[in-house]
């Protein structure tokens, strides 16, 4: 792709809260609430890795340490749209976000993993489905 001169899309999450669209980048820092936002995606991360979850680092192609591969995934568009669905809606409210991408493996696994942490629903529309997550499963049975 970039040899022909076609750029690579970047990853982008939207959430809808109180009537308002919150555009998330891939690492993003532009939001009003971005340091709130980032403070509960270190305690989610903590809460995630309490519950057993292994980030998928081989999913990373980029050649660094293991602990930048994990934070590489941190920080992807639709973690950023939840963490600030978390701390923006009161508790048990559905989650929903649109992606622009196919959902990579690795935050498959993770937003199954939240709605059994949070007791909270979360549908995913990415490039491909809607993924409709509950109690730690996903409408697609995994295969997307």
């Amino acid at each position: 792709m970039k040899e022909g001169g076609t750029p690579k899309e970047p990853g982008c999450s939207l959430i809808e809260v109180n009537n308002e669209i919150h555009e998330f980048l891939l690492g993003d820092l532009r939001h009003p609430k971005i340091e709130e936002i980032y403070k509960k995606l270190e305690e989610l991360n903590d809460e995630l890795k309490s519950e057993g979850y292994l980030p998928a680092t081989e999913m990373v192609l980029h050649d660094i340490e293991d602990r930048q591969k994990e934070w590489a995934l941190s920080i992807h568009s639709e973690r950023l749209a939840i963490c600030y669905g978390l701390i923006s809606t009161k508790p048990f409210t559905t989650l929903r976000i649109v992606k622009n991408l196919r959902v990579c493996n690795d935050c498959h696994s993770m937003i199954k993993l939240i709605t059994k942490i949070t007791k909270r629903k979360l549908v995913v529309r990415d490039r491909n489905r809607f993924h409709h997550f509950e109690n730690g499963a996903c409408s697609c049975a995994d295969y997307w």
